[in-house]
């Protein structure tokens, strides 16, 4: 019956009017004369995080599968977990920001509604069904970001970047659109279930009126896809979106959307359009992420640049899961997948915690001595640029080893090759933080602000799954693997 979808869609719809509620709230009280517009950021943030606790709370794990909606939204495991380590993610990007928010005196309540929102199309892009569904989704998380890369309004770097990812998107938005709509022209149908019936069996190639357009619509829907994951050749938005924006709004669409994105395109092209030839495509691709990554990293001096291309990077290598097109690719992208996130948490947080009066950190060099002033700051980021590094025994080495092992499981011999490659030469520009915070004297020594609690229990969260996931991986393995079951069966 159509209201026990409702009943399924509990948690999205508490969020959804969660988010609403608080809207009304800010907008009431902050143009309360009464009370002299007080600061609604904070009074608004806890209530929001809460609501995604809650929301966790309320993600019920599917005894079987369940196609919702008329068959355009489906729960199974691999929704289920997808969605509950989204809402994690949010979590902890809303517990990095509040602070920011108290220290930089802002009064836009609307910044926390505006991380809220497009964590409700997050949820529905994981679970989507329908090629339909999958871009409405795509479009209400994009058309939050485009604002949050713009809301410091005082600053015209934030403008730009709002602008570019604007435009960008909105290209990339278009490409997507019209290779759905070339799809549903030759087929007739927009349902992923339908579609992996018809392409079971069916060779795509460029001979052929058929053959050509569905193979153009689906090189499309790549192409929009690879720019919302800031792949090679579509990554040009990247770098200067990442340094102009906010960096709370940095740490928001670099987090979150690349557990969404890569969970619908899993479900794109590993379950509907699986074929050779989109193996092909990923395999290039990864290639060219990895060594641009890599490479364009080494000559960044701003934290938030080297950030992007680490991001570029890593994409690339995610990408091996795509490219094996096997249960261990799709099991190793997820691992790694989850990895990249805690990293990216650790250190996103570490950059918002490092303030020197009423400035974040700008530039590596601006660590010099941190050793010296904060040693455990210090050892923490170490940590975690040595498992970005993938140095064993830590986290990312585990991600890169099952990503390399799937590789050459599926005979990808030089994916495995130059992805090692890519992963020494990254190692200097990691390790570059630790040489500068342990061994460089500066000119001026900067003291830190102290670090708040929030931040100070996240970090410790993520520097122990970190340190403990390679030695005892059997909980993630676990979890992935039913995951990557539920696209292969």
């Amino acid at each position: 019956m159509f209201e026990h979808d409702f009943l399924a869609l509990f948690p999205e719809i508490f969020l959804i009017n969660a988010t609403i509620i608080l809207l009304i709230y800010g907008v009431v009280f902050s143009t309360s004369t009464k009370n002299d517009y007080p600061p609604l950021v904070r009074n608004v943030g806890r209530p929001g995080l809460l609501s995604v606790l809650i929301t966790i709370l309320l993600v019920g794990s599917p005894l079987a599968v369940a196609n919702l909606v008329y068959n355009n939204l489906i729960i199974d495991n691999f929704t289920y977990f997808c969605q509950i380590f989204l809402l994690l993610s949010t979590a902890s990007t809303m517990v990095m920001c509040l602070d920011y928010f108290k220290q930089e005196s802002l009064n836009a309540f609307e910044s926390i509604v505006l991380i809220l929102l497009p964590t409700r199309s997050m949820l529905f892009l994981i679970s989507a069904y329908d090629s339909i569904a999958m871009y409405l989704a795509i479009e209400l998380q994009s058309l939050c970001f485009y604002v949050i890369a713009a809301s410091k309004r005082d600053s015209e770097f934030s403008t730009e970047a709002g602008l570019k990812y604007f435009i960008l998107g909105a290209f990339s938005s278009g490409i997507l659109l019209f290779g759905c709509s070339m799809i549903y022209g030759f087929t007739g149908v927009t349902n992923f279930e339908e579609l992996a019936k018809i392409f079971t069996g069916y060779e795509i190639t460029l001979f052929g009126a058929q053959s050509s357009g569905i193979f153009m619509g689906i090189l499309f829907i790549a192409v929009g896809f690879l720019f919302k994951i800031t792949a090679v050749p579509f990554h040009m938005w990247a770098p200067d979106v990442y340094e102009g924006s906010p960096t709370t709004a940095t740490a928001s669409f670099s987090i979150a959307p690349k557990i969404s994105i890569l969970a619908n395109m899993l479900r794109v092209f590993i379950y509907s359009f699986y074929d050779p030839t989109w193996q092909q495509l990923f395999f290039f691709r990864s290639i060219a992420s990895m060594i641009l990554g890599a490479l364009a990293a080494m000559a960044q001096n701003k934290v938030k640049r080297l950030l992007a291309y680490s991001s570029i990077g890593h994409v690339g290598y995610l990408s091996i899961g795509f490219s094996c097109g096997t249960i261990e690719g799709i099991q190793s992208l997820l691992i790694g997948t989850f990895i990249y996130v805690l990293m990216t948490v650790n250190v996103f947080a570490m950059v918002l915690a490092l303030r020197q009066q009423n400035r974040l950190i700008k530039y590596i060099a601006d660590l010099g001595a941190l050793a010296k002033t904060n040693p455990i700051l210090a050892i923490t980021l170490s940590i975690a640029m040595f498992s970005y590094a993938g140095i064993p025994p830590l986290a990312g080495f585990c991600s890169k080893f099952y990503l390399f092992f799937a590789a050459l499981g599926c005979g990808a011999y030089l994916l495995a090759l130059i992805g090692v490659v890519t992963s020494v030469i990254s190692c200097f520009y990691y390790i570059r933080f630790v040489k500068i915070m342990y061994f460089d004297t500066p000119k001026t020594w900067i003291l830190y602000k102290p670090m708040d609690r929030e931040k100070s229990l996240l970090l410790a969260i993520t520097v122990f799954f970190i340190t403990s996931s390679f030695p005892y991986p059997s909980p993630l393995f676990l979890v992935t693997h039913q995951m990557a079951l539920c696209l292969c069966l």
